[in-house]
């Protein structure tokens, strides 16, 4: 991707979103577009008009961690979005490539034996992995079953090594009934993908993703557009599955050491709700189907010339 194109929306997006009284400054005069005015910008975050506006073309190179935390400031930024700023920074330096740690092709990718028994071994609730391009790599058996409509999805594309959430999300119309709250999933989705697109922006595998939603969903397009990002660490998600109903979940996602790039997502229900109920169903449910699935697979595997 275009680390100066993204910079420059990255920070146009952040100063349209400020109005001037959030940002303590008089309204003076029409504006011809929503947000604050460079000038207004530059002087929130001490430095000079010509300066703020060779950064909002994308050249942050170079740009010292003073100048991007008076940004930060100046934009009264988040978590997510000051990360997503510094990001940004050491991929126009390059530096981004040097101090990450190398992550393993998940085109291949298979969990070591030690982490599958980790993720069986967890059995409140389901249990995940998955990459920055929302590939889902690894689960436990609550896991596999809560998301058995991705599996289906991905087998009725044709197969493949992974399904992706983004992909099942936008262009599978069963998704809407997956997730309740659909608009807030999709947001959710998007704005990781976009974290990740500023942490790695020469990975190929995810600008061919973000390339084939874009063509294929308007509301990612318009999305996409919006430049948000998020860090997803913790909260609560509904889902509606076909076998047991309706889900409400907390969760709780851990950046794995040893698999750089990769999140561990474990999620739990209240204790005796109806959703730990419904959790004993898709356990019993997940015992039937699981072996079913497997016993299909083996049979389509050996009929393959």
């Amino acid at each position: 991707m275009d680390n100066r194109a993204e910079v420059r929306d990255f920070l146009t997006t952040r100063r349209a979103k400020l109005t001037p009284a959030e940002a303590g400054l008089p309204d003076v005069g029409p504006r011809r577009v929503p947000g604050l005015r460079r000038a207004e910008a530059a002087a929130l975050a001490g430095i000079s008009v010509e300066y703020y506006a060779k950064l909002e073309r994308g050249a942050l190179a170079g740009v010292s961690a003073s100048v991007l935390e008076s940004l930060a400031r100046a934009f009264r930024l988040d978590d997510a979005e000051r990360t997503h700023l510094f990001d940004l920074a050491s991929a126009a330096d390059g530096t981004s490539a040097l101090a990450r740690p190398r992550r393993r092709s998940t085109s291949r990718w298979s969990a070591r034996p030690g982490l599958q028994w980790a993720l069986d071994a967890f059995t409140a609730g389901p249990a995940i992995v998955r990459n920055g391009r929302m590939d889902l790599l690894a689960t436990n058996t609550l896991g596999w079953a809560m998301h058995s409509s991705l599996y289906a999805s991905l087998d009725a594309a044709g197969g493949g090594t992974h399904p992706n959430f983004a992909r099942y999300t936008f262009l599978d119309a069963d998704a809407r009934r997956f997730y309740p709250d659909w608009a807030t999933a999709a947001a959710t989705c998007v704005s990781i993908l976009r974290t990740e697109a500023g942490r790695d922006p020469h990975d190929k595998v995810m600008h061919d993703l973000v390339g084939e939603l874009s063509t294929r969903s308007e509301e990612f397009r318009a999305l996409w557009s919006s430049h948000d990002v998020r860090l997803h660490g913790a909260g609560t998600k509904r889902f509606h599955h076909t076998a047991v109903g309706e889900l409400d979940l907390a969760y709780e996602s851990l950046e794995m050491v040893a698999e750089p790039g990769l999140t561990l997502t474990l999620y739990a229900a209240e204790p005796a709700s109806p959703t730990a109920q419904a959790l004993d169903l898709l356990a019993t449910w997940a015992a039937t189907e699981r072996l079913t699935h497997d016993a299909s697979s083996r049979v389509d595997r050996s009929s393959t010339p």
